[in-house]
């Protein structure tokens, strides 16, 4: 599979470090792009994260409207947003494509291709909510970053692969991860 990757300017850098890991080492990822929003740089340093840098990785600047991301054509086969600002939800929910990130995420959808939005904001406005909504009257997969504790992960980044694996798993990938009623020993 070849998977676009999007990191916008929302907090949870950990969620988008993790997967690309994951992506980089699944033997059923051929190639990753990256694109990172304006500010998705400051908050990965502000969060004290760091991008893992691979072969399978090609970054495409947000301002690229001629890379490969932008077009229908082009063999990408999923995408994620990880994390997803409410903005840009709002941006691509009503069909502005103003950065590659959005106009990506745009073919994803007029393609019926799978796209991951995980939303990290808390609480929702009424606003929030309709832009979710329409994304996913639209086709998109709206994956809140509200992990799970059942499994009694016992520090942050356990806590955090528990949504990084779903996310994964929502692309199309087969991904182990701590399902009800298994114990992190087991993940």
């Amino acid at each position: 599979m070849n998977i676009l990757v999007a990191i916008t300017g929302a907090s949870g850098a950990i969620y988008a470090r993790q997967t690309l890991q994951l992506l980089c080492a699944s033997e059923q990822v051929a190639s990753v792009g990256l694109i990172l929003s304006d500010h998705a740089a400051d908050v990965i340093t502000a969060e004290g994260e760091a991008l893992p840098e691979d072969e399978k990785i090609t970054r495409f600047s947000n301002d690229d409207m001629w890379s490969s991301a932008a077009s229908g054509s082009a063999r990408w086969d999923a995408m994620i947003v990880v994390p997803a600002s409410m903005g840009t939800i709002g941006r691509i929910a009503s069909g502005v494509s103003r950065t590659l990130i959005e106009r990506a995420a745009d073919v994803m959808l007029k393609e019926r291709r799978p796209l991951v939005m995980v939303v990290r904001e808390a609480p929702y406005s009424l606003i929030h909510l309709r832009n979710m909504t329409t994304l996913t009257e639209a086709g998109a997969i709206i994956l809140p970053a509200s992990p799970a504790f059942y499994f009694r992960p016992t520090d942050i980044e356990t806590l955090c692969l528990g949504i990084t694996t779903r996310a994964l798993e929502m692309l199309g990938l087969k991904v182990e991860y701590p399902r009800w009623g298994e114990k992190q020993e087991e993940f």
